[in-house]
């Protein structure tokens, strides 16, 4: 039974339960304790008697059966198996990587140091796309179970219905709300059905800068926590920014790298705006969902406001053109 309900999981988390729950996993704690950025889950840097620190993280109630939580760590643990640099949960003696303490369900990691990455540096990208491509070499081998798989329903259908169930969206935007969901929707469904051989593998699913750590050696990936299944290029286009051009240029280095290691379809090149489009909708639903937890007001202060409705409406409505241009272009490198 979990200690809170959905929506305030974690109001009964305080310092000496986090402390006891990672004793009660076999470590003895100096007392240590700081903070780590997260909103889904709680994150927590945890100081350990004669060892290096540890990262303890509390898992959201009722958002993963402990089946699907269970797959996230095995599939880290089989790419630090193949050698890359993926951060995965500490395991005892018996193999256990999730447990228990109040209610809580918790998962260990070590402490890894880094920095935020340097996308701007073709090189970065490359190598950054080598990994990549290792990733999802793994990622082939074998479907999840119990993850989700992104589709344009559950990120995209079922997203504009919690917004408009919320009561967040201000009456006089209602109704160009869905005019421009239902429009870009179509759309995105179309540039699916484009995709010839759409196959869909084990993902990292929130490959964002803010998800790696750079070091010396290259990058180090954390946070799977919504690993799931999906195409290839829903872990590439986080990665790129700026004009088309730009974004083309970044593209054909990450996949130079890529390609040496796992042969990527072009034809998902057209999937890079529906999935933007299907996050920005997805977002919007999230801190909705995700409301009467304490420490979403408190990061998401303008949310609760028309300025915000109106805003992300105005985004939808950009997408909504960009969706109709063609995909980025590769362009040769030397």
């Amino acid at each position: 039974m979990d200690t809170a309900d959905d929506k305030t999981p974690y109001q009964n988390l305080t310092p000496d339960t986090i402390l006891d729950a990672v004793e009660s996993a076999g470590y003895v704690c100096n007392g240590s304790l700081f903070a780590l950025n997260s909103y889904e889950n709680r994150v927590y840097q945890i100081g350990i008697e004669g060892g290096q620190p540890l990262v303890v993280k509390f898992y959201r109630a009722g958002r993963w059966s402990d089946a699907a939580i269970l797959e996230e760590h095995h599939f880290c643990q089989a790419l630090q198996a193949a050698e890359l640099p993926v951060i995965a949960p500490l395991a005892d003696g018996a193999n256990q990587t999730l447990y228990r303490h109040q209610g809580y369900r918790l998962a260990l990691y070590p402490r890894q140091g880094g920095r935020a990455p340097e996308l701007e540096h073709m090189a970065n990208l490359e190598q950054l796309g080598r990994f990549m491509g290792r990733i999802h070499a793994v990622g082939a081998l074998e479907p999840f179970a119990e993850r989700l798989v992104l589709d344009v329903d559950r990120w995209g259908v079922v997203a504009v219905r919690q917004v408009l169930e919320s009561g967040f969206m201000p009456a006089h935007l209602v109704e160009s709300y869905k005019i421009i969901t239902t429009a870009v929707l179509s759309t995105i469904r179309e540039a699916f059905q484009q995709v010839s051989r759409l196959c869909n593998i084990r993902l990292h699913g929130d490959c964002h800068s803010g998800n790696m750590l750079w070091t010396p050696t290259g990058p180090y990936f954390v946070d799977f926590d919504d690993t799931c299944m999906g195409p290839a290029v829903q872990d590439f286009w986080m990665c790129l920014s700026g004009s088309r051009a730009e974004q083309s240029v970044q593209l054909s280095h990450l996949l130079k790298g890529y390609q040496m290691f796992y042969r990527f379809n072009r034809g998902e090149l057209v999937l890079i705006e529906p999935l933007r489009t299907l996050r920005m909708m997805h977002h919007a639903a999230w801190i909705a969902q995700r409301w009467e937890d304490p420490a979403f007001p408190k990061a998401f202060p303008w949310f609760n406001g028309p300025r915000y409705w109106e805003e992300h409406l105005s985004a939808l409505q950009e997408q909504a053109v960009l969706l109709q241009e063609p995909p980025l272009e590769l362009v040769e490198l030397y």
